[in-house]
C-alpha cells in the first residue's frame, strides 16, 4: 500500500469557513426565534434551524473535501453520504431542541453541545467513510482524532453559551456573531483536524495519479449544489413566512381575527377611492361595560369574538369589517346608495341583537350604528370616521339599538356638546353656577315649608344652558360629583341664612345623581356641608330618583342610613314614573314622596286620577309626606285638593328664583 499525500486549495478552504460562518449565523438566528415563539410556530422554527444547521455542516464538510487533493481520483458512495447529512440534521435538531428555552440551564447547555459536537463528528467521519473503496483505505491518528472531537464539543458549547447570552440580552448582537464564529470554528476546526488525523492508503499503486479538481465526483458536486439550494430556499421561505406572520399580527386583531385599525388605515390610504363614493358604518355595542363589570372580562372577550363572527357573515366583495378596539367595529362599503346602506344597517341590528349563548349565559346585546358617506361627509379617513362616530353617539342618545346617518345638525349638536363639556370644567373653577330655589307650598297653611335647590348655568357664549342638557354631560364626565358638592354647601348656607332671618323652619332639598352613590363620597359631602354651614341636619333633604333605588339599592341604603340617623331627610323624586314604583318604597325609609309631574300634565285622565288617589292613600297609611310636582293651573290645584294632597310645587305658586329673590319673597309673605 502507498501512503498518499494530500494538499489544500487555500481559496476553497476559505470558502468552506465562510459557508460554515454564514450557515451558523443563519441557524443560530433561527434558533433564537424558536425561543421566542410558541406552539406550532416554535416547532416550525426548530425544524428550520436544525435543517439549516445540519445542511450547512454537511455542505462545509464536502466543500472542504473538494479543497483537499490527493494523488488519485476521489469517489463517494452516495448512500453513506446521505447517512452523513441525516446525522448532521438530526444532531442539530436535538441540540437546538434541548437549548431552545430562553432560560437554558447548564445541564441542558452541556447536553446540547454534546449533541451538536457528536453530530459534527458523526457527519464528518461518516462522510469520510463514504470515500473508502477497494483501492482506498483510511486510518486515523488517535490523538488528532480525539482532538477533533474535543474541538467540536467545546466550540459547540461556547457557541450555544453565547447564544444563550443573546437570548437573555437580545439588544447585544455581538453575542450572536460571536456564537456564529465559534460554531464555524467548531465545524471547520473539527473538519480540518479530522483531515489531519486521516491517513490515505492506496491499495493498488497503479491507480495513483496527480489529483485534480476534475477527479471530484460530478454526483458529489450536484449533491452539494442541491443541498445549498435547499438550505437557501428553506431560509428564504422561513423569513418570508415570518414576515407574513408579523404582517398578520400587525394588521389583524388577535382576539377576533378581523383586520384591525392599522389595516383600516391602509385600506383608506391605498385602496379606497373616496371621491368615487363609499360608506362607513361605525358599530358600537350598547352597555358593553356592564357585561364586563358583571360577568368579567373573559365573558366580554367571548362576546366580542361572537359579534365579530356575526359581522364576518356580511363581508363580501366591496365590503370589509374591522375591529377598532374594545367593543368598536367599522364596516367600509364601496356603495353610496343610501337605501342599500340603511337596509344593510337594519340587517346588522337584527342579526346582532339575537341572543348570545356563552358558557351557559344567555345574553341580549344591542348595537348603535353611525353612518357617513364619502364624498358627501369628507374625502379623507379622519373626516369620515369623525362623522360616523358622531352619528353613532347620536344613535345612542336616541335610545340605542338603532342606526343614524350623519348630517350637519349632528355636527352642530356635537360642537355644542363639546363646548358644554369644556365649559363645565371652567364653570367649576370660576364659580359660574347659580343656585335657584323653588318653594314647596302647603295649601292648608298657605305658607312654604321649604325649597328645592336647582342648579342654573349661564355659559359665556351659549347663554343659559338648561339643566336637562348639561347635567347628563356632567354625569358622563364625572363632573357631577364636584358639582353636587358645591350645590350641597351652597344650599345649606342659604338655608341657614333664611332661617336666621325669618325665624321659621324652612328646609332645603338637593337632588342626588346615581353617580354620587357610585363614588361613595356622599357621607363626606353631607358632613362637610352641614359642618361649614351650621344648619340643622333636619333642615336638609336629599332627593333621589326611583331609578337610583331600583338599580343601586344596596349602595343607596348603605350610604343614606347613617345620614338619616342624624336627622337628614330622604325624598323619592319623580315617584310613579318607573315600572315598579310601588315596590320601591320599602327599600329605603323615605320621609317624602314627590308625585311625578306627568300626572299633572294628564290629570283629567281617569286612570291618572285613580293612580294619584291610590298614591295619596298609600302615603297616609305609611305616614309619608306627599308633594305633587308640576302644578301650574287652578284646575290642577283643585284636583289635588279633592284628592287629599295639600303640599305642592310648581309655577302656579312660584318659579325658581335666586337667593336674593327668596329673601324678598319671604319678607313679602311675612308682611
Amino acid at each position: 500500500m502507498i501512503n498518499l499525500e494530500g494538499s489544500y486549495n487555500g481559496w476553497i478552504v476559505f470558502l468552506s469557513f465562510a459557508i460554515a460562518l454564514i450557515t451558523s449565523y443563519s441557524a443560530l438566528n433561527l434558533a433564537y426565534r424558536t425561543s421566542r415563539s410558541k406552539g406550532n410556530a416554535r416547532l416550525g422554527w426548530l425544524v428550520v434551524s436544525g435543517l439549516v444547521m445540519g445542511c450547512g455542516i454537511w455542505t462545509m464538510h464536502f466543500i472542504g473535501m473538494i479543497a483537499f487533493h490527493v494523488e488519485m481520483p476521489m469517489t463517494y458512495r452516495m448512500p453513506t453520504t446521505l447517512v452523513s447529512i441525516l446525522a448532521s440534521i438530526m444532531a442539530s435538531l436535538l441540540a437546538f431542541y434541548v437549548t431552545m428555552e430562553k432560560k437554558t440551564t447548564r445541564a441542558r447547555l452541556a447536553a446540547g453541545s454534546l449533541l451538536m459536537g457528536t453530530g459534527i463528528v458523526a457527519m464528518h467521519y461518516t462522510g469520510m467513510r463514504s470515500m473508502e473503496s477497494d483501492i482506498l483505505h483510511l486510518t486515523y491518528n488517535p490523538l488528532l482524532r480525539g482532538l477533533s472531537v474535543v474541538i467540536a464539543v467545546l466550540a459547540s458549547y461556547a457557541a450555544l453559551y453565547l447564544l444563550k447570552k443573546f437570548k437573555e440580552n437580545s439588544s447585544s448582537v455581538m453575542f450572536k456573531w460571536l456564537a456564529a464564529l465559534l460554531m464555524g470554528v467548531a465545524v471547520t476546526g473539527m473538519h480540518y483536524t479530522g483531515m489531519e488525523a486521516a491517513e490515505f492508503w492506496c491499495v493498488s499503486p497503479e491507480y495513483a495519479v496527480t489529483g485534480t479538481l476534475e477527479g471530484i465526483s460530478p454526483a458529489l458536486l450536484l449533491s452539494i449544489s442541491l443541498v445549498m439550494t435547499i438550505m437557501v430556499t428553506v431560509i428564504w421561505v422561513a423569513l418570508y413566512w415570518e414576515r407574513h406572520m408579523l404582517r398578520r399580527l400587525a394588521y389583524n386583531d388577535a382576539l377576533t381575527g378581523l383586520p384591525n385599525r392599522h389595516a383600516m388605515n391602509q385600506m383608506f390610504d391605498e385602496k379606497l377611492k373616496l371621491s368615487e363614493g363609499s360608506s362607513v358604518l361605525y358599530i358600537d355595542l350598547d352597555q358593553f361595560k356592564l357585561i364586563n363589570d358583571t360577568l368579567g372580562h373573559d365573558m366580554g372577550d367571548l362576546l366580542v369574538r361572537e359579534v365579530a363572527g356575526r359581522l364576518g357573515q356580511f363581508v363580501s366583495r366591496g365590503r370589509a369589517v374591522f375591529r377598532l378596539g374594545g367593543d368598536e367595529f367599522l364596516m367600509i362599503i364601496n356603495d353610496l346608495r343610501q337605501e342599500h346602506i340603511e337596509t344593510l344597517a337594519a340587517q346588522l341590528l337584527e342579526e346582532l341583537r339575537r341572543p348570545y349563548w356563552l358558557e351557559g349565559n344567555e345574553l341580549y346585546v344591542t348595537v348603535s350604528i353611525g353612518i357617513s358617506y364619502a364624498p358627501r361627509h369628507g374625502t379623507d379617513r379622519s373626516s369620515l370616521l369623525k362623522a360616523a362616530d358622531t352619528a353613532m353617539y347620536y344613535a345612542k342618545s336616541l335610545g340605542k339599538n338603532q342606526y343614524c346617518a350623519y348630517n350637519e345638525e349632528l355636527a352642530h349638536r356635537l360642537s355644542r356638546r363639546m363646548q358644554i363639556e369644556k365649559g363645565l370644567r371652567t364653570a367649576l373653577i370660576q364659580k359660574q353656577f347659580t343656585t335657584y330655589y323653588q318653594p314647596k307650598w302647603n295649601d292648608a297653611s298657605q305658607r312654604p315649608i321649604g325649597f328645592e335647590a336647582l342648579l342654573r348655568w349661564e355659559h359665556p357664549n351659549l347663554g343659559s344652558v338648561p339643566p336637562d342638557e348639561f347635567i347628563p354631560v356632567a354625569e358622563e364626565t364625572g363632573l357631577i360629583i364636584p358639582m353636587t358638592r358645591w350645590v350641597l354647601e351652597q344650599a345649606c348656607r342659604d338655608c341657614r341664612a333664611w332661617n336666621d332671618k325669618q325665624g321659621v323652619k324652612l328646609g332645603v332639598s338637593v337632588n342626588l345623581s346615581a353617580h354620587v352613590f357610585e363614588s361613595r363620597s356622599l357621607q363626606e359631602m353631607v358632613d362637610a356641608a352641614l359642618a361649614r354651614s351650621g344648619v340643622d341636619p333636619h333642615m336638609l333633604e336629599l332627593e333621589i330618583t326611583e331609578s337610583t333605588v331600583m338599580y343601586h339599592p344596596s349602595e343607596a341604603e348603605e350610604q343614606l342610613a347613617p345620614l338619616q340617623k342624624v336627622g337628614v331627610r330622604v325624598s323619592m323624586d319623580n315617584f310613579g314614573s318607573g315600572f315598579s314604583f310601588l315596590g320601591s318604597i320599602d327599600r329605603i325609609s323615605f320621609q317624602t314622596l314627590k308625585i311625578d309631574r306627568l300626572y299633572m300634565q294628564d290629570y283629567e285622565s281617569p286612570s291618572k286620577r285613580a293612580i294619584v288617589g291610590t298614591i295619596v292613600m298609600l302615603a297616609k297609611q305609611l305616614d309619608i309626606e306627599l308633594i305633587a310636582e308640576g302644578v301650574e293651573t287652578e284646575s290642577q290645584l283643585e284636583f289635588l285638593r279633592s284628592a287629599g294632597c295639600s303640599i305642592m310645587q310648581g309655577y302656579y305658586f312660584k318659579r325658581p328664583m335666586p337667593k336674593e329673590e327668596v329673601d324678598v319673597w319671604l319678607a313679602g309673605l311675612s308682611a
